[in-house]
C-alpha cells in the first residue's frame, strides 16, 4: 500500500502561500544597528601581526640618519608590498602617524671576484614620513 501512495502525484502548492512566507522572511531581516555602515566611519584594524609580512628592518645608512631631521624614515621591505600596506604597518608597530610614503626599488647589480661572476641582491625600501613632533627609535643590532 505504501508504494502504490509513494507514486501518486501530489498536488501543487498554492501560489499566494509560497508570496507570503517570503513577505514574512523579508520582515524579520532587520539589521542591527552594529551591522549599519555609516559613511566616513573607518573600523580601526590592528595588522600588527601581518606587519612582519611587509616590513623587514629599519635601512640604517648615513643617508637614512640624515633624513631623521626631516621626519623621514627608511625601511627595507618585501618586494611584494605596497604603500598602503607599509604605512598601515608602520602605523601599527610604531604607533605613529604616516603622512607619505614613498617605495624604491633598487636593482641587482654585477659584482665580479676573479673569473667568478654575480650579482648583488636587488631589495625594495620605503621612505615613511611621519607627522611633526612624532618620533620612531630605531635600535642598531
Amino acid at each position: 500500500m505504501a508504494l502504490k501512495d509513494f507514486f501518486k502525484k501530489k498536488e501543487p502548492r498554492p501560489v499566494a502561500k509560497a508570496a507570503e512566507a517570503k513577505e514574512k522572511k523579508k520582515e524579520v531581516e532587520v539589521k542591527k544597528p552594529s551591522e549599519v555602515r555609516t559613511p566616513g566611519v573607518r573600523k580601526e584594524r590592528k595588522a600588527l601581526g601581518q606587519a612582519y609580512k611587509v616590513l623587514k628592518a629599519p635601512h640604517v645608512t648615513e643617508r637614512a640618519t640624515d633624513l631623521v631631521s626631516k621626519n623621514q624614515y627608511v625601511f627595507k621591505v618585501w618586494p611584494r608590498a605596497n604603500k598602503k600596506e607599509v604605512k598601515s604597518a608602520v602605523e601599527d608597530v610604531y604607533g605613529v602617524d604616516v603622512v607619505q610614503v614613498r617605495m624604491i626599488n633598487v636593482p641587482k647589480k654585477k659584482r665580479r671576484l676573479g673569473k667568478i661572476k654575480g650579482f648583488r641582491k636587488g631589495y625594495k625600501k620605503a621612505i615613511v614620513r611621519i607627522k611633526e613632533g612624532q618620533k620612531i627609535e630605531v635600535l642598531l643590532r
